[in-house]
């Protein structure tokens, strides 16, 4: 089992592939590990060693409750880790909506040395507009008062496409379903949420190096381009690209593909 003391914690963390430049995968309020790497974009470890990690709290990594949570505290967490395995330089870095790209754009900033290029997709910069602070708030609240299968339904019907939710409810909700590592977890969502509304980096942004695809999802209804145009904004050269049929979770056959394509194509161009 890797796990591997960082940051004052133990981190559970995962690599899959054995070649190529080291991508730094992450996500939302959740992990890859554990037999979540099939949902990691297809291909991507044909080519790439790609790293996947449990946050604190979550999975089998604890959590030290003295320290403030904080973007900051889980960029560093990251990029200790990277420096634990020897990935100092050339690391692609893969934030796939929420908590994990904001957590990108603060390791880009913190370690441009480290960093040769970004990918962001459902993320922000600044969370204090109100309509998007009182969004991801209200999860917290929910999640407290309501409990957790309350929660995962609710953010379920917020991140899928209508179409895929209709089709799929039935699998998508219960105990195996997204965000079950929050399941039991609340103390861990609650910090992940203090961090992420405190996150602000927009001035910060402009001293970003790496090459960086920001992806606006434009049917995403937390985190679209009203979110994600700022990003694309602040980096210095940074490109965007429009998935106009693209919710906050990329989920069914087709839309895995092109995604997985469109994943491909970046990596091969900031080779």
């Amino acid at each position: 089992m890797p796990i591997a003391r960082i940051n004052d914690h133990n981190m559970y963390y995962e690599i899959h592939g054995t070649k190529g430049d080291p991508v730094l995968l992450m996500g939302g309020w959740g992990t890859f590990c554990h037999g979540g790497e099939k949902h990691l974009p297809w291909g991507l470890t044909d080519n790439h060693r790609v790293v996947i990690l449990d946050y604190r709290g979550i999975g089998d990594s604890d959590d030290d409750l003295s320290k403030n949570p904080t973007i900051d505290l889980y960029a560093d967490d990251s990029i200790q880790l990277l420096e634990h395995l020897g990935f100092k330089t050339n690391v692609h870095l893969i934030g796939l909506v929420g908590m994990g790209a904001c957590i990108s754009q603060v390791i880009a900033i913190k370690r441009p040395e480290m960093v040769k290029s970004m990918m962001n997709m459902g993320a922000w910069c600044d969370a204090s507009d109100p309509f998007f602070y009182d969004q991801i708030d209200s999860f917290r609240a929910v999640h407290r008062d309501a409990g957790w299968a309350t929660f995962q339904r609710l953010v379920c019907v917020m991140s899928f496409r209508p179409d895929f939710y209709n089709e799929n409810h039935k699998r998508l909700l219960g105990p195996n379903g997204p965000w079950r590592e929050l399941n039991g977890r609340f103390a861990a969502h609650d910090r992940f949420i203090t961090a992420c509304l405190a996150h602000n980096v927009t001035a910060q942004l402009k001293t970003v190096k790496a090459k960086t695809l920001i992806v606006h999802s434009h049917l995403d209804i937390v985190t679209g381009p009203r979110m994600t145009n700022a990003i694309e904004k602040a980096i210095p050269g940074a490109k965007g690209i429009d998935l106009v049929d693209f919710a906050h979770v990329v989920a069914g056959k087709a839309q895995k593909i092109q995604f997985a394509k469109l994943v491909a194509d970046w990596m091969t161009s900031v080779q």
